[in-house]
């Protein structure tokens, strides 16, 4: 037997279903099923609306809101409008701006394409070309204003060895050397450096240093690579010569065993000595915390007059006045086929190019004016 109270429910549920759809109070409609909308639109054809399709095109869009449709040639042209007015206004050529957003795109579509080659070593010219030499140079024209003497003396064609001194804590002696071969040749040659293995495994520099041409400290690359007719740049010093302290400048501490005289001695390649000024300034170690260098596993972790004081800041380097001369090459093919074995003969041509690279040093402080002018 059913109570009341689910007779006068079901009652209430029959009402529901059977009220016709009536206006709401407050001047609101209640909402219309299909079946009272199709009748609705029947009988007063004048209030019905015109619905939007329900699949709109992404192009219908502009044409139903009134705007124009987007050109990408006239956004493009608008930003080289932009670009040109701030060249104006910074004193630089607009040929110069159009002509580098010019090769900008190209570069981007080589990319894209895969339009571009990578040696055995890992060495992109494209993206050394158009990515990691334009960020070196405003460094090495405005920042060091480096000067550079005896171009003369790298070899127009074939291999050769430049061996520098290594200095400036964040070390970037090596990248101002291979800028400066790479711009102030009449060919452009590229100088392919060796490196610790400690740089090709950091994250990021390892890949950059990579791309940008450098390789392993070892006798087979730079073999390898003399036998390509490259131009190899080694930094006998390593850590040594970057992270010794600010009392020892220009002095140069111990070439190691000598083993890219052998290197150059075995391809019978001339060595050339390079000597660099400025780069002991750029971050004066006054001292090290060996703790925190042991923690990070890296060889020392410096104390300077803005880093750790100014944090990250710390790390921009000073702006001193670079000079870099590159010395007489010293010739290794009058040695003999078998010199590379002489162990006496490594020793006294390493003291040589040291020697050498140590004189030109002291000739150059007794010559610079100011550290930085």
């Amino acid at each position: 037997m059913t109570s009341a109270p689910s007779r006068r429910a079901s009652r209430q549920a029959g009402e529901r279903r059977t009220r016709p759809a009536v206006p709401a109070s407050g001047g609101t409609r209640a909402r219309l099923g299909p079946r009272e909308k199709a009748r609705r639109d029947a009988e007063r054809p004048h209030l019905r609306i015109a619905e939007p399709p329900l699949d709109p095109t992404v192009t219908d869009a502009p044409s139903r809101s009134g705007l124009p449709l987007p050109d990408v040639g006239d956004a493009l042209a608008a930003l080289v409008g932009l670009l040109r007015l701030g060249a104006e206004a910074a004193g630089i050529a607009p040929e110069d701006v159009e002509r580098r957003i010019a090769q900008v795109l190209a570069y981007i579509r080589r990319r894209i394409d895969g339009d571009y080659d990578v040696d055995d070593f890992g060495y992109d010219p494209d993206f050394t070309e158009n990515v990691f030499y334009p960020m070196l140079r405003p460094i090495y024209r405005h920042w060091f204003r480096v000067e550079v003497r005896g171009i003369e003396n790298i070899p127009e064609t074939g291999g050769a060895l430049v061996v520098s001194n290594h200095s400036g804590t964040i070390a970037m002696d090596s990248l101002m050397v291979q800028l400066a071969i790479h711009d102030e040749h009449p060919q452009h040659r590229v100088m392919r450096a060796l490196g610790a293995d400690l740089v090709f495994q950091t994250p990021f520099l390892g890949t950059i240093a990579r791309r940008s041409g450098s390789t392993l400290a070892t006798n087979e690359d730079a073999e390898r690579l003399f036998a390509q007719g490259e131009l190899v740049g080694v930094f006998p010093e390593g850590f040594k010569g970057v992270g010794k302290p600010f009392s020892e400048r220009y002095k140069l501490q111990r070439f190691g065993r000598g083993g890219f005289v052998s290197a150059a001695l075995g391809a019978q390649v001339p060595i050339i000595p390079c000597s660099v000024v400025g780069a002991e300034e750029i971050a004066p170690i006054l001292g090290n915390m060996g703790t925190v260098a042991r923690l990070l596993g890296v060889p020392y972790a410096p104390i300077t007059p803005t880093f750790p004081l100014l944090g990250p800041l710390g790390l921009i380097p000073l702006p001193s006045k670079w000079v870099i001369e590159f010395g007489a090459p010293i010739a290794t093919d009058t040695q003999g086929p078998g010199a590379a074995e002489d162990p006496m003969l490594v020793f006294d041509l390493t003291d040589q190019v040291r020697e050498t690279i140590q004189q030109t040093l002291y000739t150059l402080l007794m010559q610079r004016r100011s550290v930085f002018f």
